[in-house]
């Protein structure tokens, strides 16, 4: 399959937004309201309404403090991984036990959304295949990601422990319910 993937921009808002506005959550509905602003979001979660995650993101879209790729079929955007600094993502640093070197600068992968005419056909992997190379070639130590243990399907978020081990990544610390995996670029 033929994919584009290019890095979120203002002139891509409207594409962001048109995917996660779309976008069929048949197996997670809660996930219709996220827009990719969670891991951002300092407040509570469980009373955060779509129309105010969609407000949200919007303004961190236009401040440029969302960042991450799309991807790309026929110019509809089908895919989405948020990907930026791991002292960009609030939520990460609240919830999870995973800061052992404060002074390594890390990039995380905190969030995939594929649309469901499109999964199982390879478009994380090209995801990640594009992280890896944009971010191995600026000052980070790392790239992390915090796939959920037990699972073996593409039905997380997060992504599967397998992609992320097929792309050099290693378990870096286990947790009861996730592991932090690393791949170290420099």
């Amino acid at each position: 399959m033929d994919i584009e993937i290019k890095p979120l921009s203002k002139n891509l808002k409207e594409d962001y937004l048109y995917l996660f506005d779309n976008m069929i959550h048949k197996e997670n509905p809660e996930w219709s309201k996220c827009y990719c602003n969670d891991f951002h979001l300092l407040g509570d979660i469980e009373t955060c309404t779509r129309d105010m995650s969609r407000a949200l993101i919007i303004d961190r879209i236009d401040t440029g403090e969302l960042q991450g790729y799309l991807a790309y079929h026929d110019k509809q955007a089908i895919g989405w991984c948020n990907v930026n600094n791991r002292s960009n993502f609030q939520r990460l640093l609240l919830d999870y036990d995973l800061i052992d070197k404060p002074e390594a600068k890390a990039c995380s992968i905190v969030c995939f959304l594929i649309h469901p005419d499109y999964r199982r056909q390879g478009i994380a992997q090209q995801l990640v295949e594009k992280v890896i190379k944009d971010y191995s070639n600026t000052d980070y130590n790392y790239i992390e990601s915090y796939p959920n243990k037990g699972e073996t399907n593409n039905s997380s978020f997060k992504g599967p422990v397998e992609l992320f081990r097929r792309n050099g990544f290693n378990i870096h610390t286990t947790h009861d319910s996730y592991y932090v995996m690393r791949r170290r670029v420099k």
